[in-house]
């Protein structure tokens, strides 16, 4: 374990694994890179994969309160790749990791060779399209904190039972409620929908079709707004269908191999 500088100075945890292009993955609200589990694994034996503890969670600093918003935690993925002393990487962000990865893509284009975008959106919708109600339910059992009820939203059951560490390992990153609070917050308030255009690298992006936290409308909406992308709707995922469906690590090999030949 490392410790890359932050640009406020606060201490960020983070690791590395596996030989190859350079891949950084960028976890989801409140989530450590522990979560990242047995995808990471697979994915270390192609790349060489980059992961850390946002600020406020696991082994890494509060820091600056004013820093908890998507666009400023991305300038802690620039300080992460920075320390690894890589220049550009692949990027794989889920749920609020991608909403980070989108401004990383944004704002330091050449640092993002190809983009992955899993369970995310480009921010908040108040369009017909969306369940207002069953979103608001969905979101009632996330801010629980309980792992057996949420653990629903994110995996299939069956999977869930069958991969107990990888559940515990997604669910059990340390965070205080003060941490906790400005990740929600941070995560709530994204909004690069008119920023979209600017990401110059070819995106995939992967989303469940039975997503109730980021409803498939949001990825309907990244594809159209993303120029260089390709969406994958993903038959019966929940949220977490970077663990539960592994199929996904295949995709995104071909994905970044056709574009880095």
């Amino acid at each position: 374990m490392k410790i890359a500088a932050a640009p406020d100075g606060a201490g960020l945890l983070w690791d590395e694994a596996g030989d190859g292009d350079p891949l950084l993955l960028l976890a989801g609200q409140a989530t450590g890179m522990a979560g990242w589990g047995p995808t990471a694994d697979a994915l270390a034996r192609h790349f060489r994969v980059i992961r850390y503890d946002h600020r406020g969670v696991g082994g890494s600093a509060k820091g600056d309160p004013a820093r908890y918003t998507t666009r400023l935690l991305a300038e802690d993925a620039a300080a992460v790749l920075d320390a690894a002393g890589v220049g550009s990487a692949h990027v794989y962000g889920h749920s609020m990791g991608g909403r980070i990865a989108q401004w990383l893509a944004i704002d330091h284009p050449g640092r993002v060779r190809a983009l992955v975008l899993a369970a995310t959106s480009g921010g908040r919708r108040t369009d017909a399209e969306v369940d207002a109600l069953a979103f608001e339910a969905a979101l009632k059992t996330l801010l629980s904190g309980d792992p057996e009820l949420m653990a629903p939203l994110f995996f299939d059951p069956a999977w869930a039972q069958e991969h107990p560490a990888a559940v515990r390992g997604f669910f059990g990153t340390r965070a205080s409620a003060w941490s906790k609070a400005r990740h929600f917050q941070a995560s709530r308030e994204h909004d690069a929908w008119d920023s979209l255009g600017a990401i110059r690298a070819p995106t995939l992006i992967l989303h469940g079709t039975e997503d109730a936290l980021a409803p498939l409308g949001d990825a309907v909406l990244l594809h159209r707004g993303i120029r260089r992308s390709t969406l994958v709707k993903v038959p019966g995922a929940r949220h977490g269908l970077h663990l539960d469906h592994p199929e996904t690590v295949a995709w995104i090999r071909q994905f970044i191999g056709a574009r880095s030949a």
